[in-house]
């Protein structure tokens, strides 16, 4: 009984801070009914992470052939190739949706039928753990919510946001050049509505505690469906205040801890992962204290200082910024990738890269078929915002041979498995693909590039024949087996960034509770260099002796169990 009442005192305390004064007592039943329907069901727990798990972030359509749903053709792919490789799925968003690759959805409680079925999901996750990805801030405008919201539905009317010229928008910052409010044709007449991201994607209304309570079932949904991590996409934007940014406001943070304190009483390893491109310090603002509101928080200054380090063949930086990585507790950690479906965040590293530092990533961006996506500032400016190419393209040099590149690749993430936290790749880059110029100008968006969708039997075969992409697969394959056999590598273990060669970029992983420890460091650059290490031991990748004093060739990388 306690418990329970632990429990409820915790919820009104969310809520009351979400709200306010608007603050209802019906809230809090609302939300206790709920939380005891779910409470009542049965569901398999999920189990804690370790070293074991790696994400492949895809599509759900990622991989297809005619006549079977692309979500079971992954699914037999996966199982075929990356069994014991690969622990979790992340499911790019797998709802009905009409514009932005599916992040524009159109009805969240529904599988694409064009992907499968929630029967799919089911036979997907006996097999491997599966990431769900919640487009929580935003919406279709053909959904039923935003259509019944212009037929006037009494149950809809403050689902969305009405412009309103009393509230002041002037500092709203945002991540496009399209204008913040839309007009619909409504019912009665014109409607409009804001729209962070694009005309076709309109931001639900959190204010309204309706939506809360709706949303929120829905995330206990997808913890019953198989969901073992939930992904909280554009999670920074959904509250919103007159004369603020509409970032990162406090009652955003308050709801994401209200999601964790549900989670925890419902399957406590279930992970909730925000979702927020932005400046490290307030990307890393969503671990609240360290247990109370992320699981894990994606490590967006992680892939630009990765290109900017082969770029200069100069890891200074990035060792300068990692030294302030730290653990964070024994219940959150960072989710660390290089690659993604969007492009490579830039704003990430203000404050770390000055623009003439910026400005080298830019050019390699351009000289190696890429694009620079723009955003817009609140005095009307715009700077770049992401970079669209094909990670592995990025890291090209003038004159790179394939075997070189191929070297730079798996280099780059060796770094990406060293990582304080839990390692994410992008199937692209899982596959060896290249740039798809094709689908760029096709479609004239520049994300495209790095999206293309494969024909199963023909990359079957390419990764056996075609020498980047079998290259790529089965050595990053091996590395992942590499770190899967030391616990020295649990998400959770201490991290110590060593000072050496600015060459070099090296640390120190330790597990405590086990006693174990690996040293890596990996060559940034395309000259030899030897470096003293901090312990002598086994070479994890050739299993043979190595000395405290070893030299790495150009684009070279070595594990030395302590």
């Amino acid at each position: 009984m306690s418990d329970k009442l632990d429990l409820k005192a915790q919820l009104k305390q969310h809520l009351t801070f979400i709200y306010g004064e608007d603050y209802k007592n019906d809230y809090l039943i609302e939300m206790g009914t709920l939380l005891s329907k779910w409470m009542n069901k049965e569901q398999e727990q999920t189990k804690p992470l370790t070293e074991d798990n790696v994400y492949l972030i895809t599509y759900g359509d990622s991989i297809q052939t005619d006549g079977e749903a692309p979500l079971n053709t992954l699914h037999h792919f996966l199982k075929e190739e990356a069994e014991g490789v690969i622990s979790d799925v992340h499911l790019l968003p797998i709802f009905p949706y009409t514009s932005d690759d599916g992040f524009s959805v159109v009805d969240y409680r529904e599988v694409n039928p064009d992907f499968g079925t929630w029967e799919d999901i089911e036979h997907f996750s006996e097999d491997f753990r599966l990431m769900f990805d919640f487009v929580a801030n935003h919406i279709s405008k053909s959904s039923e919510w935003f259509q019944e919201y212009l037929e006037e539905d009494v149950t809809y009317k403050h689902y969305f946001i009405e412009k309103d010229e009393e509230f002041d928008a002037s500092q709203v910052m945002r991540p496009r050049t399209s204008p913040l409010f839309h007009a619909y044709k409504g019912k009665n007449g014109e409607r409009t509505a804001w729209t962070t991201f694009s005309e076709d994607q309109v931001d639900v209304n959190f204010g309204h505690f309706p939506v809360l309570l709706e949303i929120t079932e829905i995330l206990l949904e997808y913890m019953a469906k198989g969901a073992s991590s939930i992904r909280l996409d554009a999670i920074g934007f959904i509250w919103k205040e007159s004369g603020s940014t509409c970032i990162h406001l406090p009652q955003a943070h308050e709801i994401i801890k209200l999601w964790h304190t549900i989670a925890a009483e419902i399957n406590p390893e279930v992970q909730i992962i925000t979702e927020t491109n932005v400046p490290h310090k307030e990307n890393i603002s969503y671990f609240g204290s360290g247990t109370d509101e992320a699981h894990m928080v994606y490590q967006f200054t992680l892939p630009p200082l990765v290109q900017y380090s082969f770029a200069t063949k100069d890891a200074g930086k990035l060792t300068d910024w990692a030294k302030a990585i730290e653990k964070v507790s024994d219940q959150a950690t960072y989710f660390n990738f290089l690659a993604s479906h969007d492009g490579i965040g830039v704003r990430p590293v203000e404050g770390i890269l000055n623009d003439d530092e910026l400005e080298v990533l830019l050019q390699k961006v351009n000289q190696n078929g890429g694009e620079v996506s723009y955003k817009s500032n609140p005095d009307g400016s715009q700077s770049p915002y992401e970079l669209n190419i094909n990670y592995m393209d990025m890291l090209k040099d003038e004159g790179d041979s394939l075997e070189v590149l191929v070297r730079k690749s798996l280099a780059a993430h060796s770094i990406l498995l060293s990582f304080i936290g839990v390692p994410a790749i992008y199937y692209h880059s899982f596959l060896g693909s290249e740039n798809d110029r094709d689908g760029l100008e096709s479609s004239d968006i520049n994300r495209r590039i790095n999206r293309k969708k494969l024909e199963y039997d023909r990359l079957k075969t390419e990764l056996t024949e075609n020498e980047r992409r079998s290259s790529i697969f089965n050595g990053m394959k091996d590395m992942i087996k590499v770190r899967q056999s030391s616990s020295a590598f649990s998400p959770y273990a201490e991290q110590e960034i060593l000072n050496s060669d600015d060459r070099i970029f090296s640390l120190i992983r330790s597990n405590k509770e086990t006693g174990k420890k690996v040293f890596f460091a990996v060559n940034v650059s395309d000259k030899p260099v030897e470096i003293t290490g901090p312990f002598s031991g086994e070479n994890l990748r050739t299993q043979t002796k190595v000395e405290d004093t070893l030299s790495l060739n150009a684009y070279d990388y070595v594990w030395v169990k302590g």
